[in-house]
């Protein structure tokens, strides 16, 4: 299809949405050069208020526009406990489910675009031990937009380790509700996807995500399992359930206990790899130049939804449109953008049709698990769609 027709489809079915649903660090000086910046104030505001009430210990943020960065604010500190350390650009992020829509996602779409797989297939066509129990009717499709049926996570109330028994216990899941049938958030989607990538390439996830996602977008400090030379400049987490202090960890527990690799949660990154990241897709999205490793159709098949017909919960395959979880749209985003968050406090939010994103960095679970960064991430967003229109249409 052509991505003239792609494009009118978007502002159509942004129409369409809109009746049926009401975005001081070390960046290149090219970028704060050209935005002055009294119309981020409020943003910048909302950062400093956020840290004063405990909500976080610090965050790095950008906002982009029409494909570049038009604000950017490094705030508070990277780590609460001795030593203290402040807070910078180049910090990089646990960016727990960020993993969903920025590797695993595109990773299976890589295979999708080659007719390796198909979206309404069952998923134990690629994966047969997954049929087990039930399971044999979920699709392709319904992992990826969270319709599958599937628990939210495996059982983490007893002590069981290794990425064997994960997936065993993955295999022997029973679905809580029949496929298609509602809109339940699901770690175990993303897992089995994960699952079905190596499966397709015989590689680990994290090698085939270096090989075909990270590297060709020339993100050069974004990975899985960072290397004990990344220490100082991970951003920690939380005490785990030995009282050691999570740093160059993943935080999540399943993946954690999974050996620190799974297809919702495990990637490391940091904020220029993200707004890059950003960048790439949104140009591909709109038919411009772009290094991003999938084609605009593909893109475009993602960020639109592809949730049963008839549900309200709106889903692309990975990204979240329109469900609870959207608030970091905020107020004023139009129902064509479409996001993501992360447990650790990451979010990026995409503004197809003027190339507009908001990203934010944060570990706001650090020290304590006690932070939340909700309404930051709403209020934000809606600061910055307010901000972006000093720049035009």
């Amino acid at each position: 299809m052509p991505l003239r027709t792609l494009l009118t489809r978007r502002k159509a079915l942004h129409a369409g949405l809109a009746q049926a649903t009401c975005l001081a660090g070390l960046c290149p000086p090219a970028y704060a050069q050209q935005t002055p910046p009294a119309p981020f104030a409020p943003v910048e505001e909302i950062f400093r208020k956020a840290i004063q009430n405990g909500k976080m210990p610090g965050a790095v943020a950008a906002i982009g526009h029409e494909g570049r960065m038009v604000w950017h604010g490094v705030f508070g500190q990277r780590s609460l406990l001795p030593p203290a350390e402040a807070m910078t650009w180049d910090t990089i992020f646990d960016m727990a489910s960020l993993t969903k829509v920025l590797i695993t996602a595109p990773s299976i779409m890589q295979f999708y675009e080659r007719g390796l797989i198909a979206l309404d297939t069952p998923a134990c066509h690629y994966l047969p031990a997954f049929a087990a129990n039930g399971k044999q009717d979920i699709t392709i499709r319904q992992l990826l937009t969270h319709y599958s049926g599937l628990a939210p996570d495996l059982d983490l109330s007893f002590a069981w380790q290794g990425k064997q028994t994960g997936v065993r216990m993955l295999m022997n899941s029973v679905p809580q509700n029949p496929p298609g049938e509602q809109f339940v958030y699901s770690d175990l989607n993303f897992i089995t996807l994960g699952l079905i990538v190596e499966r397709l390439s015989g590689q680990p996830l994290a090698a085939y995500a270096m090989e075909h996602i990270l590297k060709p977008l020339g993100l050069h400090n974004s990975f899985f399992l960072p290397a004990s030379s990344y220490q100082n400049t991970i951003a920690p987490t939380q005490y785990d359930e030995n009282g050691h202090m999570l740093r160059g960890v993943v935080h999540d527990p399943t993946t954690r206990r999974m050996g620190g690799v799974a297809g919702h949660a495990g990637l490391f990154s940091c904020a220029q790899d993200t707004v890059a990241y950003a960048q790439a897709l949104l140009n591909k999205l709109a038919g411009l130049p772009s290094a991003f490793p999938l084609r605009a159709e593909t893109l475009y098949l993602m960020s639109t939804p592809q949730q049963p017909a008839g549900k309200t919960d709106l889903r692309g395959l990975g990204w979240d449109i329109a469900t609870h979880y959207s608030t970091a749209r905020g107020a004023y985003f139009p129902s064509s953008s479409f996001g993501h968050t992360g447990f650790t406090g990451t979010s990026l939010w995409l503004v197809p049709n003027t190339r507009s994103f908001v990203m934010i960095l944060t570990n706001r679970v650090h020290p304590q698990g006690q932070g939340n960064v909700v309404a930051l991430r709403r209020d934000v967003a809606t600061a910055a769609a307010l901000a972006l229109r000093a720049f035009g249409p």
